[in-house]
């Protein structure tokens, strides 16, 4: 409350303020006058946004600096003064900066009179109990905002005001904490020492307890201690902190200093004082062993605890290398390293980002001195947990290090890893760990294995983050260790091989060998991708991996000096012999892509024969004949089938070796198959093709068994199970929460997988344990009862055992079968890149066309049962394939040959799959497909010899309808109308006619905008639709479609101008058909009918007012207006509100077109005369808004002058007489208008409507043989339906139709004008003059001969 009072008081009071001041009235009432901007500035300086503070600061300053004197810079202060004390805490500081600034900006401002009118406005001996807190802190960031100033360490006399003033403060700590304390030590931070030392007796006490008191007087010590240490020496005497005495007060002053830097998270800096202080007077031993170790670190508080870590991390730079053996290996940083182990929780905090910037910085700092950057680095990673190094093997901080500090702590790892030195690593063991009783967990063998395999992956991950062209001795030195000591083993050393002199302290176990196998290979992945185009290869031009073969190859000629784990056999070493022979005839032929690829693939098959020899010895052999039969073939390729017809083809041989491969889960694997595979395509084989499509297709892959998949599968689940036992002490807790959470779920199955003949079991052991216990002898029942109940138990017992062996056997079948299948899904998505690779290498193959159909199928079944990530992305990625790749690729296969009888086939086919889909989004996939194979139809040519064979299947075949232009491209196309079009046909029959279609509308736009010719064909069983004996939703959907249709450009070309004009006038004979029931939709689907309906009959107006057709509109016009009541009725009731204002929008639309205004008073005259339906309530309260009289007998002078017009109809001659008056010209406006409506012509806008059909003369709404009576009659009809035809502000003569016409012509798409008369027919002709003037003298010869008649 108090708070909230202050902030009442603060802000809104200071305008009010003045009054109360000394400012005078006229100074006051000239404030006012200020601009309300400068008044907006103080309020936008409370606000929490940083930006509009800071904005608004710099704004205040520059309106000040342009009136430096006056009333604005004495508000200004008075303002931002008031505003130090106001209720919002976030608002004090803003108003603190901005005084800061201010002073900062205006030095004549002298900062004694601020600080004095500061206390006069926030005082505390006269400010109220409530308002107390409020003006601490006003004091408080006013002392601040002094300092921020920059002046106040400059003015001796403020600053002296401003101490007292802060320890006055300071008395009230229940309020301000130890602020006071600390601005009092960062100003004296910044005093010179003159000043200093004037200072300090009246800020320190000459008492040693006071100054170990709180962290801020003991700061303050320091700061006198570093500054004027003669001054304070003759203050308080010799003064020794770290004593006996005084390290228990120290270590109590320090944990309070955590505790108050809890949550800022930083070092305070009375630590780092204090450590700098013991470096200085050389007690930096006894201060870490007894203040920090001894000290802080037992107090069991975290805070004390990440003090300690920060002060580890502050003294890096500026200890010694002595001093950083002595921190590096005790207490805390083992301490440190249990902290790194257990903060494994996601809301648990975690310090080793915080101390990985410390070592950065300090690495940074010293490139220098690589012997401290190696001290630190290796110190750090000497910290393990049972033989594991706490710190990540990508710890990123080695980037920092120099060349020498690299190389020498690579030197480390690899004596570490030959020789572990468990006794000079600082290992610990977690309190779970402790509680194990199990003795392997304690054996130096496993702190071996675990160390080594941290050390083996370190040194591989340290080549990803190097530089190849500066590091490339380094890099080698790593691949040719972990290559030898994951195949070879040494015998007798020898200097040409330094790998053989190097020792095991510890014998290298199995596990540990395949550990740095996998590591090898991931380091060849390393070394040919990240350093794949210039960096791959070596200074010799040599890849990676050619060098390591090399290696290989003189470890296997050196069998006296080194052996290998798994010696070849003869074979194997005859395959390796001519591999290098191969790999030497592949070098002299480099340049070429194709060498260079088969190059890679035989050296990665090659470094797997000492991996898996019995399998890679085969694929070399394979390999080689491919290779041999790949670079010869050019010119004698189809002899060589010829002279070898049951030997397969190279290439499917290839294929098969690259799909081995693929199943392997290497990613480097990958990267050589595609690579491989992108040099082949062009010569692949529809056999070779198909051993692909069998990987992808899924019924036939749920067969197939993948044996080397699932043996992969099985090594990386060894290899997890190494990992979770090496880190299970860590988590035990939460492993017993886990496997309690196991065992419920356990449970539940179990509950779950009950089956009748395991009830039917348990009932016969319960009935055969009721037999047993039921004896007729009362005297041995509890004796016999007691044997029943051990036989049932032993029953039920043995029961449930076997009934436990069932369940976990069917459970682990089914994950069996589970495990298969996602290593299924996972070989299909690397197979997956080979499909992707010929699409994009070749899209003209013609074998790409048999991708269609098998891509579709893993799309409709991963469509269908995507529930798993795996099938999700193999989702994705073929229907990037398929749509990117494939369908959308600029190019595409000109040379079908015989297929083209197979392609119409396939075309069929798929779309009636897409027709037969159960989701809109698959069948999509099917019709692009269709569209696809038909642009490859129509881009191929047929031969001479096919046309003719088609032309006399297809004889009969009608083709007088298409244009000259599509005739001559379709004689050299293969694509042939009669065969694709009544497939499309009857797929837009099915989609006008089915009540759940697949197929959509912009399906059928995408093939008509692609095939123009097409659509010409297809278009009468859409305009047939639109009308006739089908449901409300497919006419709308017809009545859409051909709305899209329509204007495209390409479908007007096949067209000729008889042949469009009949079109359009045919589909506008079927919409007024439509059009004849506008207004008395019901349900959802009949008002979407009328709306299309009207926005396909604008459309059909916009084309022909395009293009000047000739189309009678007469009929369409008294459609419209016959149904203009039913509309008008629809809206003033507010039936489907939405719904209907937008149809009403469209049939006004249409109106206009035809030259009728929308009337303006419609809402006036439904005022006016109230509808019959209405009800009386309705009635009543329309009185109130009746129009006066004198408007009333207006209206009914308009009536009677329209009868009088009706009898007279050769009055609207251009020949009017002037009038005077605005009533006047309004009325003869109307006169006008009316008769013109009466004629049949209606307001000459952008349509003139002529004589009407002979035909229809009784059905023709705008005949002039009505009568007056008849006339007058639908007259008043239509405005008792509040709505009218006439257009009131339609010009009376020719010569003000010309004026208003640019005026009111229609703006958008299609601009429309007046009609000129044709015999009996209606047009829509352009806005020239000399026809709108023929067309004026003719209606006037017209209405002369009715007249006479």
């Amino acid at each position: 409350m108090a708070e909230m009072e202050s902030q009442d008081v603060g802000e809104p009071m200071s305008l009010g303020e003045g009054t109360k001041s000394s400012v005078r009235p006229a100074d006051r009432h000239g404030l006012l006058k200020h601009s309300r901007e400068f008044l907006d500035f103080f309020w936008d300086i409370a606000k929490p946004e940083q930006e509009t503070r800071l904005e608004a600061t710099e704004k205040l300053l520059e309106y000040l600096r342009t009136r430096p004197v006056g009333s604005e810079m004495k508000y200004a202060l008075k303002r931002l003064i008031t505003g130090l004390g106001v209720g919002r805490e976030t608002a004090r500081p803003c108003y603190s900066l901005a005084l800061a600034q201010l002073l900062q900006s205006f030095e004549d401002i002298p900062l004694c009179s601020i600080l004095q009118q500061i206390q006069e406005k926030h005082d505390l001996q006269k400010v109220k109990k409530a308002m107390m807190r409020p003006a601490l802190f006003a004091n408080l960031f006013g002392v601040l905002a002094l300092f921020q100033s920059g002046r106040l360490v400059k003015d001796s006399e403020a600053l002296m005001k401003s101490v007292k003033l802060l320890q006055a403060l300071a008395q009230h700590y229940n309020h301000l904490q130890e602020q006071p304390q600390k601005a009092l030590v960062d100003i004296l931070s910044e005093v010179p020492e003159a000043t200093l030392q004037e200072v300090l007796p009246k800020v320190l006490k000459a008492d040693l307890n006071s100054v170990l008191g709180s962290p801020e007087h003991l700061e303050l010590f320091l700061l006198a201690q570093q500054k004027v240490p003669t001054k304070l020496e003759k203050l308080m005497g010799s003064v020794n902190l770290f004593s006996d005495e005084n390290i228990p007060r120290l270590v109590t002053v320090l944990k309070m200093a955590a505790t108050s830097v809890k949550k800022e998270r930083k070092l305070p800096a009375v630590a780092l004082d204090l450590l700098r202080l013991a470096l200085q007077e050389d007690k930096f031993p006894r201060f870490w062993k007894e203040v920090v170790e001894q000290g802080l670190l037992k107090k069991q508080f975290w805070p004390a605890s990440y003090l300690c870590f920060r002060l580890l991390g502050a003294a890096l730079p500026l200890l010694s290398k002595e001093q950083l053996q002595l921190v590096m290996r005790g207490d805390v940083i083992r301490h440190y390293g249990e902290h790194m182990v257990t903060a494994k929780f996601p809301n648990q905090f975690k310090f080793a980002p915080e101390m990985n910037e410390y070592v950065g910085t300090f690495l940074e700092g010293c490139r220098d001195d690589p012997e401290r950057q190696l001290a630190v680095v290796v110190a750090f990673t000497s910290v393990t947990n049972q033989g594991l190094p706490v710190v990540p093997t990508f710890w990123r901080v080695v980037r920092s290090l120099s060349a020498s500090a690299l190389k020498g702590y690579v030197a480390w790892l690899r004596d570490m890893f030959l020789q572990p030195d468990l006794d000079s690593l600082v290992d610990f063991s977690t309190s779970n760990q402790k509680k194990a009783q199990d003795a392997s967990l304690h054996g130096p063998e496993r702190a071996v294995y675990r160390l080594r395999k941290w050390i083996i992956l370190r040194m591989v991950s340290i080549v990803d983050s190097l530089h190849l062209e500066k590091e490339e001795a380094l890099i080698e030195e790593v691949a040719r260790f972990c290559f030898f000591h994951s195949f070879f083993e040494k015998k007798k050393p020898t200097s040409q091989i330094p790998e053989t002199e190097q020792q095991f302290s510890f014998p290298m176990e199995g596990r540990a060998r395949e550990v740095v196998s996998n590591a090898f290979f991931s380091l060849l992945q390393t070394l040919s991708t990240q350093f794949r185009q210039a960096p791959e290869q070596t200074q010799d031009r040599q890849p990676w991996t050619y060098r390591l073969v090399q290696f290989a190859d003189m470890l296997l000629n050196h069998s006296r000096n080194v052996a290998p784990l798994a010696p070849f056999t003869t074979q194997q070493r005859q395959a390796w012999d001519r591999m290098l022979q191969t790999l030497k005839e592949l070098e002299a032929r480099s340049s070429e892509a194709k060498a260079t690829a088969f190059q890679h693939l035989l050296l990665l098959v090659g470094i797997h024969l000492f991996k898996s020899p019995t399998e890679s010895c085969d694929l070399l052999g394979d390999i080689q004949t491919c290779i041999k039969k790949g670079l010869g073939e050019k010119t004698r390729r189809t002899r060589s089938k010829a002279t070898n017809p049951q030997e397969p083809p190279w290439v499917e041989v290839l294929v098969e070796i690259l799909l081995a491969l693929l199943a392997q889960p290497s990613h480097l694997i990958r990267q050589v198959a595609r690579s491989v595979f992108s040099h082949i395509c062009s010569h692949l084989t529809p056999r070779a093709l198909q051993l692909i499509l069998d990987v992808l297709n899924p019924e036939q892959s749920q067969d197939e068994d993948d044996n080397v998949v699932v043996t992969d599968d099985s090594e990386k689940q060894l290899e997890d199970e190494e990992d979770k036992t090496s880190d299970s002490e860590d988590n035990k807790n939460s492993e017993s929460e886990e496997e309690s959470n196991e065992e419920e779920s356990d449970e539940e199955d179990r509950d779950g997988d009950v089956d009748p003949g395991f009830r039917e079991q348990l009932m016969a052991v319960l009935q055969a344990g009721k037999a047993l216990g039921g004896v007729d002898n009362e005297d041995d029942e509890e004796e016999v009862g007691d044997e029943a109940m051990m036989a049932l138990d032993q029953n039920l017992a043995s029961l449930f055992a076997e009934q436990k062996l069932r369940i976990q056997a069917r459970r682990d079948e089914k994950n069996k079968i589970q495990k298969e299948k996602a290593l299924r899904r996972d070989f299909q998505i690397r197979v997956l890149d080979l499909i992707e690779v010929l699409v994009t290498k070749q899209p003209e193959n013609p074998l790409v066309l048999e991708l269609l159909e098998p891509l579709l199928n893993i799309i409709r079944r991963s469509m269908r049962t995507s529930s798993t990530k795996q099938e999700q992305d193999l989702l994705h990625k073929t229907a990037r394939i398929f749509t990117h790749h494939l369908c959308r690729s600029r190019h595409y296969c000109h040379d079908v040959g015989n297929c083209v009888e197979t392609l119409y086939t396939q075309v069929e086919r798929l779309v009636q799959q897409a027709s037969h889909q159960a989701d809109s989004s698959i069948s999509l996939y099917y019709f692009n497909a269709s569209l696809y194979l038909l642009r490859v139809l129509k881009g191929n040519t047929a031969d001479s010899s096919i046309c003719k064979t088609q032309k006399k299947e297809k004889a009969g075949t009608d083709t007088s309808t298409k244009p000259k232009g599509p005739k001559v491209a379709q004689a050299t196309s293969c694509l042939d109308l009669s065969l694709v079009t009544p497939v499309y046909s009857s797929a837009l029959s099915s989609f006008l006619t089915k009540r759940n279609s697949p197929l959509t509308i912009p399906m059928f736009l995408s093939l008509f905008s692609r095939h123009p010719v097409l659509c010409k064909s297809l278009l009468p069983v859409v305009v047939q639709h639109v009308t006739g004996q089908v449901r409300p939703r497919h006419q709308a959907q017809a009545c859409l479609l051909l709305q899209k249709t329509l204007p495209i450009r390409e479908l007007r070309l096949c067209f000729e101008d008889p042949e469009w004009e009949q079109l359009v006038g045919q589909i506008l004979a079927k919409v007024t058909e439509n059009l004849r029931a506008l207004g008395e939709a019901q349900t959802k689907s009949e008002h979407l009918k009328e709306r299309s309906s009207l926005e396909l009959l604008n459309a059909l107006f916009r084309i022909i007012n395009h293009e000047k057709l000739t189309v009678d509109l007469t009929c369409i016009r008294s459609v419209l207006q016959s149904q203009q009541p039913n509309l008008q009725q629809r809206v003033q009731q507010g039936e489907h509100s939405t719904g209907s204002s937008r149809l009403y929008d469209l049939y006004w639309q249409a109106m206009k077109i035809l030259g009728v205004q929308r009337p303006k008073s419609e809402k006036k005259d439904a005022k006016e005369v109230p509808s019959a339906t209405q009800n009386p309530i309705s009635m009543k309260r329309k009185k109130k808004g009746f129009l006066p009289e004198t408007k009333k007998r207006k209206k009914r002078k308009s009536e009677g002058t329209t009868q009088e017009e009706n009898a007279k109809p050769t009055s609207i001659s251009g020949d009017q007489p002037p009038s005077t008056g605005k009533k006047r010209k309004k009325r003869m406006k109307a006169k006008v208008a009316a008769q013109a409506q009466v004629n049949g012509t209606p307001a000459a806008r952008s349509l003139a409507i002529k004589s009407p059909d002979p035909e229809p003369p009784a059905a023709n709404p705008s005949t002039p043989a009505k009568t007056p009576k008849l006339q007058k009659k639908n007259r008043k009809l239509s405005q008792v339906n509040g709505d009218t035809f006439v257009s009131p502000t339609e010009p009376a003569g020719e010569k003000q139709h010309q004026k208003e016409l640019p005026k009111k012509g229609v703006s958008g798409k299609s601009p429309h004008s007046a009609l000129p008369q044709k015999k009996a027919r209606l047009s829509l002709a352009s806005k020239s003059p000399s026809l709108l003037q023929t067309g004026a003298k003719k209606k006037k010869a017209q209405m002369r001969k009715e007249r006479k008649s």
